[in-house]
């Protein structure tokens, strides 16, 4: 898989991808109706409604005491997770949008992080910091997923624990890509790389195989992934800040989602990744 899009650079793709997640923060302008103490926690509701897997996946109170760092607070709903269990937290953002929510939510519920706008590529923290890092739909927005995933790496104690979800390339959502972008448009050996990049969500985004996130990872020990049939593939919610209008209005009536539920487990959207650097050792 390549980490590029197309020609653009690495600063071009970055640059495209702060300005989309600048316009709105993921799930802002579909969950969050205002910026009120009740705004916040009637979406962070919203959230684990549609993703009730999120909070086990976290396992917050597991994290009390402990350095997290979350890459990715987004609207901040994980990142209280955390604040709420007692961690030692810490959180970046490529967007100032994230930020400025998540510190605002934090200040209405009386919690604390340290929080900074930074480049998952180029994390601000030293070798072996971190007990904890989380990330939850991020890094495969980042031009260079792989850096990404190697800083995480490096910023974690020895024995430290990663939590990362990216997007599963085999996925319902990648059949609808296909079939909206590829076979009705007449391209129908368009690769689905093209098609996450460029329909998906912010420009170069980017799914994995089974494989290929573990390859992300070389060198983790204790490697689990669990695919997770989503919303997104069932059409059970708002299809996304891309994706409004009449044919995902009649697509949503004719899904057959209890097919896809008895047969389709296999191909979720969301690929949850958790491992361990090694102790003792060093990973670049």
């Amino acid at each position: 898989m390549t980490e590029m899009s197309g020609n653009k650079t690495n600063e071009q793709l970055k640059t495209e991808v702060g300005q989309f997640w600048s316009r709105a923060s993921c799930g802002e302008n579909l969950y969050l109706q205002g910026f009120s103490l009740h705004d916040y926690r009637n979406q962070m509701m919203e959230r684990y409604r549609l993703e009730p897997y999120i909070p086990t996946f976290a396992n917050a109170p597991t994290w009390k005491d402990k350095k997290v760092l979350e890459i990715g607070v987004g609207l901040g709903s994980d990142h209280q997770l955390f604040a709420e269990a007692g961690a030692i937290l810490s959180g970046i953002d490529y967007t100032e949008r994230a930020i400025e929510h998540t510190k605002r939510r934090f200040a209405l519920f009386n919690l604390q992080s340290e929080l900074r706008r930074a480049d998952t590529e180029d994390l601000p923290f030293s070798d072996d910091s971190f007990d904890l890092v989380y990330s939850w739909g991020v890094i495969h927005h980042s031009p260079n997923t792989r850096k990404a995933a190697r800083e995480i790496l490096r910023v974690l104690k020895p024995g430290g624990t990663f939590k990362v979800m990216i997007y599963h390339k085999w996925s319902l959502v990648g059949l609808m890509l296909w079939l909206r972008y590829g076979l009705f448009t007449g391209r129908p050996f368009t690769s689905l790389d093209l098609l996450y990049a460029e329909h998906l969500e912010s420009p170069g985004t980017k799914a994995y195989t089974i494989e290929q996130a573990a390859e992300l990872f070389s060198g983790a020990v204790d490697l689990t992934q669990t695919v997770i049939l989503t919303h997104g593939d069932l059409l059970e919610s708002a299809a996304g800040q891309r994706h409004q209008g009449h044919a995902i209005a009649v697509a949503r009536k004719i899904w057959p989602r209890w097919f896809f539920r008895r047969f389709a487990q296999r191909y979720g959207l969301f690929l949850l990744i958790e491992g361990r650097k090694p102790s003792g050792q060093a990973l670049r």
